[in-house]
């Protein structure tokens, strides 16, 4: 199974972010109202079959040196069909994406299977993408709200406060294997 190390933003960047997915997906009809929108985060690295109980200890030596941190945004950024999915871009430089690259190296040296060429990754937010929600946009929709997000401005800085380890299905009490607090 895949699972997915995720950034998680306080409750003030979380707000900020969220009214503008629900903007887009309620915009294009993306989810149903009774649907759950799916969580905000940054993803910091995507592990392979790991063993758990080995992955947690190895997460908790990497995070005891970080604390809650700053994220730089930098703009949107669209990944083309099949993926149809709108996003922030985040910078990569500062403690984010010097995290992300310590998580990758020292998990790859121990063994675990994590992301080749972690260079080429662009840190992002996913707002809006078709992959758990309850229809598939359009071309035209995906193209009219990539516009309409790269027109919006968005604060230059948003807040890093915990981290977690995810299971890749779209129901919060289930996903969540490991919480870290920073």
């Amino acid at each position: 199974m895949i699972y997915y190390l995720v950034g998680l933003f306080d409750k003030v960047s979380y707000k900020y972010i969220e009214l503008f997915q629900k903007s887009i997906c309620e915009k294009y009809s993306l989810y149903s109202p009774t649907t759950d929108l799916p969580k905000l985060h940054i993803t910091l690295e995507i592990i392979t079959d790991p063993d758990l109980e080995n992955l947690n200890v190895s997460l908790n030596d990497i995070l005891l040196d970080y604390a809650e941190f700053e994220v730089e945004l930098n703009g949107v950024i669209c990944f083309d069909p099949p993926y149809k999915s709108v996003n922030l871009n985040i910078q990569n430089k500062g403690t984010v994406y010097e995290l992300s690259k310590n998580i990758n190296s020292i998990l790859n040296s121990q063994g675990f299977v994590v992301r080749e060429h972690i260079e080429n990754w662009n840190l992002h937010i996913s707002l809006a993408n078709t992959n758990f929600a309850d229809r598939e946009w359009s071309d035209s929709e995906y193209l009219a709200a990539c516009h309409l997000a790269k027109d919006e401005s968005f604060p230059k800085t948003i807040r890093v406060s915990s981290i977690e380890l995810w299971k890749p299905i779209n129901n919060n009490d289930e996903m969540v294997v490991k919480k870290y607090t920073l």
